[in-house]
């Protein structure tokens, strides 16, 4: 299953970052085309996004991207999936393979890019835990399941800002 964490407030974008355009297509739809491919259902955590399932950041919204990836993988175990494919919205240039690229042993993320990550849905649980005892951070989660780093090159592009994306 793969799930698009949407649910920041893009303060360093001054605008709806999902809607921007990255070669005349919206980052959403770019992060979600992506997934299909590989996944077979994609959710959007975090947000209310006409055309896609979406469900709430779990257990609220002021959870940055471990709410929503917490959303996804609980989607997950009840949806009788074995894993999560996450990505930021924000990511759009994911390779069509990243699930080959990710598989492994237990949890991995991506070096650079921590919130895109192939998450076993029984880790559930364990960040719903994390999270109950002050966890905030998802390199923190990350570390606490053992997670590989995988590294690509060239890197993930993340588009914080305007200026983060391609000039037309």
């Amino acid at each position: 299953m793969g799930a698009i964490l949407a649910g920041g407030k893009a303060r360093r974008f001054g605008s709806d970052k999902a809607h921007a355009l990255f070669d005349g297509q919206r980052l959403i739809d770019r992060v979600a085309a992506s997934l299909h491919g590989q996944c077979e259902e994609v959710i959007v955590c975090g947000r209310t996004e006409p055309g896609f399932d979406c469900i709430a950041d779990r257990p609220s919204a002021d959870l940055g991207p471990l709410g929503g990836l917490n959303a996804a993988l609980h989607y997950a175990t009840t949806g009788g999936y074995t894993h999560v494919l996450s990505a930021g919205c924000d990511v759009p240039n994911l390779p069509d393979d990243l699930v080959k690229l990710l598989d492994g042993d237990g949890a991995a993320i991506v070096r650079s890019q921590p919130v895109v990550g192939l998450w076993p849905a029984p880790l559930a649980g364990q960040l719903e835990s994390f999270i109950h005892d002050g966890g905030r951070a998802l390199y923190g989660f990350a570390d606490s399941v053992s997670a590989r780093q995988i590294a690509f090159d060239p890197p993930l592009l993340n588009v914080n800002r305007p200026q983060d994306l391609p000039k037309a």
